[in-house]
């Protein structure tokens, strides 16, 4: 099943050169939705209302798009499937479905025929099942790069990575597209994957004078989903402390140049403690940003760990 947690699905759109793309999370009806943003340039829908003091508790749907801020309109056709099905806040207008968003920087910005638009978000919520999701370059991940601290020119390709963990009944999932520019750890602390920045070795060094394309160009955003039962404030926890998985798998986290932003939604079928499920999630987040890079086979454009197929 999608991400692990029951009921939940996931779709995706990818570019037709497959250089961005959306992924899109729909969970089932009556989810508590949160969101938490670490780096300093991040580019998020909903934010305010799905953040620790918004009033707001139910998500419809969290969106994740290549594109920068031109992705965010995919959420705008994820609102047009969710009001056709008829989901969202009910008013004596019609349903108001409530999606949260967050974007990254990749290489549709400079190509405006690949960025994602409404209807890619429209068709990647239509395609949304409840079967395993696919990793690598594909969705949000399809245009993603990592280890750029001495600009892109020496980084890597990155994609889509996904991870499951689980305790007894309690199942956490998570989906996130790496994007970061810092370099990807093992868990072991050495180097899975760094800069090229010499064209043979790697560095931990972060250069900022050099290749960053810009105060947003790089981040890591993603979606934690769990079967819990958990409040508001809860979620917003487990968003927030997911990101500490995100700290153990890139060096450097959070810089001034990322946009570092983690949703997280708690489907209400299972009694839990906050604190396992944020430990849970923070395990997984760091697992898939690995796989993110892993299931990303070489391209044209950078080279890749992962395995062509």
């Amino acid at each position: 099943m999608a991400l692990g947690v029951d009921a939940v699905r996931v779709g995706i759109w990818t570019s037709a050169n497959a250089v961005s793309g959306v992924t899109v999370v729909l969970p089932p009806s009556g989810s508590v939705g949160a969101v938490a943003v670490r780096g300093s340039a991040p580019g998020t829908r909903e934010a305010a209302a799905l953040g620790v003091n918004g009033h707001v508790e139910v998500c419809h749907a969290v969106v994740l798009a290549g594109g920068s801020a031109y992705g965010l309109c995919a959420a705008d056709g994820v609102m047009r499937f969710l009001e056709a099905n008829g989901t969202g806040f009910a008013t004596p207008y019609g349903v108001v479905p409530i999606v949260g968003a967050a974007i990254l920087f990749d290489e549709s910005v400079a190509q405006p025929a690949e960025r994602p638009t409404a209807e890619a978000g429209f068709l990647a919520a239509s395609a949304a099942t409840t079967t395993d999701v696919p990793e690598g370059p594909v969705g949000a991940g399809a245009g993603c790069s990592v280890a750029k601290q001495y600009g892109r020119a020496f980084a890597w390709r990155s994609g889509q990575g996904i991870a499951i963990r689980r305790h007894e009944d309690v199942v956490v999932g998570v989906i996130v597209a790496n994007n970061a520019v810092g370099a990807v750890m093992h868990a072991n602390g050495t180097v899975l994957c760094g800069p090229r920045h010499d064209g043979t070795g790697i560095s931990l060094s972060f250069d900022g004078r050099d290749g960053l394309a810009g105060p947003s160009a790089n981040t890591v955003i993603g979606c934690v989903v769990t079967n819990a039962t958990l409040s508001k404030r809860d979620v917003y926890r487990v968003a927030d402390l997911s990101h500490s998985g995100t700290a153990r798998a890139i060096r450097p986290a959070h810089t001034q140049a990322d946009g570092d932003a983690m949703f997280a939604l708690a489907t209400g079928q299972v009694a839990a403690h906050v604190d396992l499920v944020a430990a849970l999630a923070a395990e997984a987040v760091e697992e898939a940003l690995r796989r993110a890079v892993l299931a990303t086979p070489s391209h044209a454009t950078l080279p890749g760990l992962g395995q062509s197929v």
